[in-house]
């Protein structure tokens, strides 16, 4: 069953990378606020990073920051396109149907409830 994280992050700003695992990589978004339900979060998207992100806490190569784990779990692929991501999620904090989309104004990541 594919995982997901979502990460704090510190560099060059503070923001989450939400991480969803696709085969040998992760699918990446930054973050600019936290989803919450009936809220949309600015997102965009970033490149593919390596799985061992899912486990991972602490300095980032080439002296990009800190990462530290916000949420993990299970998930589920609902969709995959180029102007939208559905994925059911499983976390302690985050559960339910997290809901990318790309729009005029560029993405967003919509949480509700499953």
């Amino acid at each position: 069953m594919p995982r997901f994280v979502v990460l704090a992050h510190d560099w060059p700003c503070a923001h989450w990378d939400f991480l969803v695992e696709a085969g040998a990589v992760l699918r990446a978004w930054r973050l600019l606020e936290l989803p919450r339900a009936g809220a949309p979060a600015r997102a965009e998207p970033s490149a593919d990073h390596r799985v061992l992100y899912l486990d991972y806490e602490g300095p980032v190569s080439g002296s990009r920051g800190t990462v530290t784990r916000y949420d993990a779990g299970t998930c589920d692929w609902l969709e995959d396109g180029p102007d939208r991501a559905r994925v059911r999620l499983r976390g302690a904090r985050l559960a339910g149907i997290a809901d990318l989309r790309r729009g005029a104004t560029g993405w967003t990541l919509e949480l509700a409830a499953d």
